[in-house]
């Protein structure tokens, strides 16, 4: 049981939202009675008042979350991200989302080779992009908030750009469809 431990906080350390336990269970291999032990072993260590990072338990579901006492440094820390600039990387993935939405974070990572976690997580903290459950696709897909669409003086991605020739690009479609059958 221990070894799962370091697997299940890297996994909600990466993951933009709480992850069930039947997910994480699935992933690891293991009976979610295992995960759910794990999970309680890991919130005795991890809430407590000196730690930064605590464990929240919702139901069938948990995530990582950052200690409440310190609302008022972390409130300051966001408020200067996300008053900056955005990084080249932010900018890749947010002009990928603009052109080929709705786009899934496989696709994304596809596209641009590495690993999107926290850039997405960053773009939607700053309400630059929307995150919804696509039925089609069984997963959650990014799409650009009216509030990007707002800040950039246009009604829909329609208007970006060469949108027609970048959205439908056949070297793009021929890279999103290899994803597609690595993923079967």
């Amino acid at each position: 049981m221990n070894s799962i431990k370091p697997k299940i906080e890297a996994l909600l350390f990466l993951s933009t939202k709480p992850m069930t336990f039947k997910r994480l269970a699935k992933m690891l291999k293991v009976k979610v009675s295992d995960i759910e032990s794990a999970l309680k072993e890991i919130a005795t260590q991890m809430n407590l008042d000196e730690r930064g990072m605590h464990l929240v338990i919702s139901q069938d579901a948990a995530t990582l979350a950052t200690n409440p006492d310190l609302a008022q440094e972390l409130s300051d820390l966001t408020k200067d991200d996300m008053q900056s600039e955005l990084t080249r990387p932010q900018l890749e993935a947010l002009t990928i989302i603009a052109y080929r939405a709705p786009i899934t974070k496989a696709e994304i990572e596809h596209i641009r080779g590495v690993n999107c976690s926290i850039i997405l997580r960053n773009l939607l903290m700053r309400g630059l992009v929307e995150e919804r459950e696509d039925k089609v696709k069984l997963q959650p897909v990014y799409t650009l908030s009216s509030k990007m669409l707002r800040h950039l003086g246009i009604h829909g991605v329609e208007e970006l750009p060469d949108f027609n020739e970048l959205h439908e690009n056949a070297k793009i479609d021929q890279l999103l469809e290899s994803l597609s059958s690595i993923e079967e």
